[in-house]
């Protein structure tokens, strides 16, 4: 098994910035966090007597179907990022003639996070791509935005690119 991804230390703009125990890193200027998501496929019934539900992992916001997505998000650095104010904002976006428009599904208001991480669950109801912003001020008072994009759904191209991962150079 091959997983690409950059390591924690370089200077590369792609995401995922870097995976690590699970989370994948998304770094901006002012702020570095972890994210990972856990999905529950649409279809599941849960047993009478069971403990927890089978939660499966998403591989850097890449969800293989619609389904419930549970989101834990570690604020990584800078330390002072769990007094910020941030905001979560999820969208749609929509190519409608070579121009991406944007369409609110949910948004929760700013609040601190002292423990360093939010968590967050919400269902995904059909394929496409999504965008959750994290925003807010730091403690300079300096805007904070952070995408987390999220691809629901799979083609062909994601199943060549699986299937032939060995073989494939990374650009």
């Amino acid at each position: 098994m091959l997983f690409r991804a950059s390591s924690q230390g370089d200077s590369a703009d792609t995401y995922p910035k870097g995976f690590r125990g699970g989370a994948c890193t998304i770094e901006t200027e002012n702020l570095i966090i972890g994210y990972s998501g856990y999905y529950l496929p649409a279809d599941f019934e849960s047993p009478e007597n069971t403990l927890r539900s089978p939660y499966v992992p998403v591989q850097c916001g890449n969800v293989p179907e619609p389904a419930t997505l549970n989101i834990s998000i570690d604020l990584l650095y800078p330390e002072s990022a769990r007094d910020y104010l941030l905001a979560q904002r999820l969208v749609k976006v929509d190519a409608i003639d070579n121009n991406q428009k944007e369409q609110k599904i949910l948004s929760i208001s700013a609040q601190q996070h002292p423990s360093g991480v939010i968590t967050q669950a919400f269902k995904l109801n059909e394929p496409g791509q999504y965008i959750l912003y994290l925003e807010g001020k730091n403690i300079k008072n300096t805007n904070i935005q952070v995408k987390i994009p999220i691809k629901v759904g799979s083609d062909w191209k994601d199943h060549f690119k699986k299937l032939f991962s060995t073989f494939l150079r990374k650009d």
